[in-house]
């Protein structure tokens, strides 16, 4: 029978349910990034979405130092949210399915990778933080011991986020031919953000640089790979507008790779390759709009909500964050993430202030160390993979100089995301 979603129950969404039952008692025992590429040519399988998944698999295998025996979880998110390429019909025969080629589902990478002791699967639908979890509950409720979880990321040449009016049904064949409507929504928030607390646009600068700057840190990031370039605030201030106040360099660049994380019980990771880095809490946001575009208010009652499962659930607060990396696509929303979870004390409106102070990973306030998807390539699993790499002490260059014991990351909007607290201590 085919994988289907995970079920909504492995998804912690309310508050006033206490430490999470399996705090401290799974762990992330390895990490693999497969090479970051601008574009697939469609034909190169070798650099096609399963390709490029194996490759990540295996490296987070060869991290843990276990072997494919050992995996008896899978999931994966099958196509991301808005990862749609069309109007485009299927590939030339052989090919009847985007399975492996565009988007992957966990079937085919037991299949392709001959995973003969897997016995759970599931699919986190939208994005990596959604699968990530769910293998994290599935290793806790001990439906599997050691999960591989997945995401590969694919870019077509051609339109993105561009329909024709027959794609989308109903009212949706008016809007959805002129782009992603999360966008104009964001901008519109955003808008009432800069009124609500006296800011503008320009002051996301620092924060933008700074997004660059550790990006071009992270040699597995694109930038680093491809585009090693700069950015100084002349450039952003003269970004061309996607849709104002939200500019070119206020989104991230969609890019071709995968990335992989092995989940294993906490007992199980001591005895592997690395050291574990224990899982406190993870919980989801599933918030409801009241009309057709979520406001400033919905969007701070969302973050402040999301906050506040992140602190109960893993029994931290927020000065017990050490390593914090929300979710950046669009970079207009990030200080709602900011101010949401009070990092390094910052409150509603004093996001832009924080910006303009020392938010390198030398400094005091090391913001975002791994330049998140603006700095390194649309992905939405940066912030995840740097929170472990920063709490191994194998960040490189991006290695904060401050405490690095707790860490926190998560994606994607304020209204849908998933969010895992980290730690070195299980306890």
């Amino acid at each position: 029978m085919p994988t289907k979603d995970a079920p909504a129950s492995m998804y912690r969404t309310k508050e006033g349910t206490g430490l999470w039952e399996h705090r401290g008692k799974v762990a992330v025992a390895g990490i693999g990034q497969a090479p970051t590429l601008r574009r697939w040519d469609g034909v190169d399988l070798s650099q096609s979405v399963g390709a490029l998944s194996i490759v990540a698999a295996q490296q987070a295998l060869d991290d843990a130092g276990i072997s494919r025996a050992d995996v008896d979880g899978v999931v994966t998110c099958p196509v991301g949210m808005g990862d749609v390429w069309a109007p485009r019909p299927y590939f030339a025969p052989p090919y009847d399915s985007e399975d492996g080629l565009t988007s992957l589902t966990a079937d085919w990478l037991v299949k392709n990778m001959a995973l003969k002791n897997v016995k759970f699967t599931a699919h986190g639908p939208s994005c990596i933080n959604t699968a990530l979890a769910a293998g994290i509950q599935a290793v806790g409720d001990g439906l599997c011991n050691t999960c591989i979880v997945l995401r590969g990321t694919g870019n077509l040449e051609g339109r993105y986020h561009q329909m024709d009016d027959k794609t989308f049904p109903g009212r949706a064949a008016f809007n959805g031919i002129w782009g992603w409507q999360l966008i104009p929504q964001i901008a519109f928030g955003f808008n009432q953000y800069c009124r609500k607390y006296g800011t503008n646009h320009d002051r996301m600068a620092p924060f933008i640089l700074n997004q660059r700057r550790n990006g071009l840190l992270n040699p597995d990031g694109y930038h680093f790979n491809h585009r090693r370039e700069v950015l100084t605030v002349e450039d952003y201030l003269a970004a061309r507008w996607i849709c104002k106040p939200m500019s070119l360099l206020d989104c991230d660049m969609p890019i071709q790779t995968a990335g992989a994380f092995l989940i294993t019980t906490a007992e199980r990771a001591r005895h592997m390759k690395q050291k574990p880095v224990y899982i406190l809490n993870h919980c989801s946001q599933r918030g409801v709009v009241r009309s057709s575009c979520e406001t400033l208010d919905e969007t701070e009652e969302f973050t402040d909500h999301i906050a506040r499962m992140c602190y109960e659930g893993s029994g931290l607060s927020a000065k017990d964050i050490d390593i914090f990396n929300p979710y950046d696509g669009f970079t207009l929303f990030f200080q709602y993430f900011l101010e949401g979870f009070q990092w390094h004390g910052v409150k509603r409106g004093e996001a832009h202030d924080f910006y303009a102070g020392d938010i390198s990973v030398e400094g005091p306030n090391p913001l975002s160390s791994s330049g998140g998807n603006c700095g390194n390539g649309r992905t939405r699993w940066w912030g995840q993979r740097d929170c472990i790499q920063q709490l191994r002490g194998q960040a490189g260059y991006r290695q904060v100089r401050t405490r690095h014991e707790t860490a926190i990351a998560g994606a994607y909007t304020a209204g849908y995301s998933d969010w895992v607290v980290y730690s070195t201590n299980p306890n």
